[in-house]
Parts: C-alpha cells; sequence; structure tokens
C-alpha cells in the first residue's frame, strides 16, 4: 500500500550528513591531503607529549583508514609505521650504548664502557643507563615516527598523479622526479605481493635465499621495463621542452626565487627563535610573496598545458584548514602553556593529556566525515 511504498522509500534514502561516493567532480585535490598532512605533522613536531602524539597518529590512521582507496600508493601507509618503530628503536639504541645528557638517579643497568682519548671528551661509549635518560630518548624518538607517519598518511591519500598538476610551470620538472621516486616503491611492492601469490598458487616457495632471487629478478625486470615506458611517454609529450623568453625575465625570476627562498628560511628561524619573533612573521610574509612572483614569472618557459585541472571546492579547504587548525593551536598552546606539551623527565613523571590541545587535535578528523567516500576496488583510481 501507500505506507509500505513510503517506508521503503525511507529505508533506501542516504542520511543527510553522509558524504557523497568519490568521483572525477569531486575528488579531493591531492594539495588539499598534503597541508592536512602536514598541518599535523607540524602539531607533533611542536610536542613530545607521548599521549598527544599517540593522538595525532591515531587521527591520521583513522582517517586513512576511512579515506585511502585501493591505488598502489595507498598501501604505504603501514611501511610509514614500520619506520617509525624503527626510528624509536634505533633512538633508543642510540640512547643505550653512547649515552644521553640528561642525567638521572634510576639506575636501570650498567654497560662496560669504552675508553676514549682526551680529544673525545664529552662522549661516552657505554656506561650507566638510567630511566630518565631512556623516557627523554622514547619522547624523542616518537615525535620524529608520528612526524613520519602523519607525511605517510598523505602519501597514502593523495594521488602523486594529480599532486604533480597543481605544481608551477617553473617546478614541473623537479615535480616529475619526486613523483616518479613516490611512486616506483609502492609499484615495486604491488609487484612483490603480485609474483608472491602467484608462487604460492603454483605451490613453490615464497621464502628463503633462492625464492628472494627468483623474485627480484622479474620485479628489477619489471621496473625497467615501467621506466623505458615513462621515459618514452614523457619524449613524445615533450618533456623539457621550454618557451624562449628574455634575459631580464629570467635574471628576474633567479633573484626573485633566490631571495624569496633565503627570506623564508630567515623568517622561519625568526619565528622558531625567541629573539627574532618581532623579524620573523614579516620577513617570512615578504620571503613568500617574491618566492611566489619567481615562480609565476618561472612559470612563462613552461609550454604545458593541464587537462582537467583540480577543482578546490569548500570541501577541500576545509580539509586543508583543518589541518592548518591543529598546527596553529600546537603552536599556540606551545606558547601558552609549554609544561603540558614537553613532560619533564626529571624527576620521573607521568605525562598528563591536556584537554584542550587534545580536543583540537580531533579537528584533524574532519576529513573522515567530509570527504568523499571512496568506491568499492572498481578502477576509480583509472577513470582520474
Amino acid at each position: 500500500g501507500p505506507t509500505a511504498g513510503r517506508t521503503d522509500t525511507a529505508t533506501h534514502r542516504l542520511p543527510a550528513w553522509r558524504a557523497p561516493a568519490a568521483n572525477r567532480s569531486n575528488a579531493v585535490p591531492a594539495g588539499a591531503w598534503w597541508l592536512w598532512a602536514l598541518g599535523l605533522a607540524t602539531a607533533a613536531s611542536r610536542t613530545t607529549n607521548p599521549l598527544l602524539l599517540g593522538l595525532l597518529v591515531g587521527v591520521a590512521g583513522y582517517v586513512v583508514a576511512a579515506r585511502r582507496t585501493d591505488a598502489p600508493w595507498a598501501r604505504s601507509y603501514g611501511m610509514f609505521i614500520r619506520i617509525g618503530l624503527f626510528v624509536i628503536a634505533v633512538r633508543l639504541l642510540f640512547s643505550v650504548f653512547l649515552g644521553s645528557p640528561i642525567p638521572g638517579t634510576h639506575t636501570l643497568f650498567t654497560l662496560p664502557e669504552l675508553p676514549l682519548p682526551d680529544w673525545a671528551r664529552g662522549v661516552r661509549i657505554g656506561g650507566r643507563v638510567t630511566a630518565e635518560q631512556l623516557l627523554f630518548a622514547l619522547y624523542d624518538g616518537a615525535k620524529l615516527a608520528a612526524l613520519l607517519i602523519c607525511v605517510g598518511a598523505a602519501n597514502s591519500l593523495a594521488n602523486p598523479a594529480r599532486l604533480l598538476k597543481s605544481l608551477p610551470g617553473a617546478l614541473y620538472e623537479a615535480g616529475v622526479a619526486v613523483v616518479v621516486a613516490m611512486t616506483f616503491a609502492p609499484n615495486m611492492v604491488a609487484d612483490v605481493l603480485r609474483l608472491r601469490t602467484a608462487r604460492r598458487l603454483r605451490g613453490r616457495p615464497t621464502g628463503g635465499v633462492r625464492a628472494v632471487l627468483q623474485i627480484g629478478l622479474p620485479v628489477l625486470e619489471g621496473a625497467l621495463e615501467r621506466s623505458v615506458a615513462v621515459a618514452a611517454s614523457m619524449d613524445a609529450r615533450g618533456y623539457g621542452r621550454t618557451a624562449r623568453v628574455p634575459a631580464a625575465v629570467r635574471h628576474t625570476t633567479n633573484v626573485l626565487t633566490l631571495g624569496g627562498l633565503l627570506g623564508v628560511c630567515a623568517g622561519t628561524y625568526g619565528l622558531l627563535a625567541a629573539e627574532g619573533a618581532g623579524y620573523g612573521l614579516p620577513l617570512l610574509a615578504a620571503g613568500l610573496l617574491a618566492a611566489t612572483a619567481g615562480l609565476r614569472l618561472g612559470g612563462a618557459r613552461s609550454v604545458r598545458t593541464r587537462y582537467r585541472p583540480d577543482r578546490w571546492g569548500v570541501r577541500a579547504w576545509l580539509i586543508a584548514g583543518s589541518g592548518a587548525a591543529v598546527a596553529a593551536a600546537m603552536v599556540w598552546a606551545g606558547n601558552a602553556d609549554p609544561a603540558a606539551l614537553h613532560p619533564g623527565v626529571v624527576p620521573l613523571t607521568a605525562p598528563v593529556l591536556p584537554l584542550w590541545p587534545a580536543a583540537a587535535v580531533l579537528l584533524g578528523l574532519c576529513p573522515a566525515v567530509i570527504a568523499p567516500v571512496p568506491p568499492s576496488p572498481t578502477g576509480f583510481q583509472e577513470q582520474v
């Protein structure tokens, strides 16, 4: 009856808050994902609190799990997590065997100390290992690991080919090299998984030195074939050809770009240093303007055209803005309450989770709600 029809329609109607399915028209630009991830990485670089760092890693991991596709580069997030754990382990080993300037009273164990000459005074190998120095090394390594994992989230969510479209014309050659380098490792991992699966289906072993050698040769052969194919396609499309511009424009471009980059470096140093807060921001703004003008002039040499450039809609700006909001909140919290973001290790104290910085970190979850939902593995990446 009519009631049943209305009930069936209401049952199949999507909720109003649900994000749409991803397609060509509403795909999030790669630059928005990178700005979001760099905002989280900036926030991670401003704290050594393990609770906040774990929250940042959890936010990045949840967004990756909710919005990554089945493309080869989307599988690289696990590799960045392993790299982060390796960084923490190396930092702890260096602290154990090379010592630490952090004083401590809680001795865990003592290693045999290697005597060093007088010119190496201040450096020791072995000796007493305290809980304070290990905790300090753990905090320091966790900060670097969280930064790497946040960058890995952008590498898993952003399509490198679409990122290349957003680069200025002056950086096109460098961008091509970076994109090729970023896509080489994921494709190689995909080849290894494919060959291991094929060997397993044929009843052949997938472990051992012999199996690794037999898998490695086809992988290298496939990488070489892809390199030759990429070089041929780039040459067919006129890669490296530039337009003629007057000498005055080239010199002006070099001056603006070099001066702008120097201004950005000096302004960034001024913002990080305690004494340069007054001149850091104006110098950084002037450097950014000069570098932008130099890149715009340098783009006149590029004769390439853009096919279907990325559109920055409301969703893209919200995704990039959420990362910037997390970074800004963490920078402000570091100035307002530095003790909460940098827990002490002497004396040994348990870290405390500051509430409003933690709430600000949760703003990084916005892409998991507003970004388009990736479809099931049906070849979406080939469409875009």
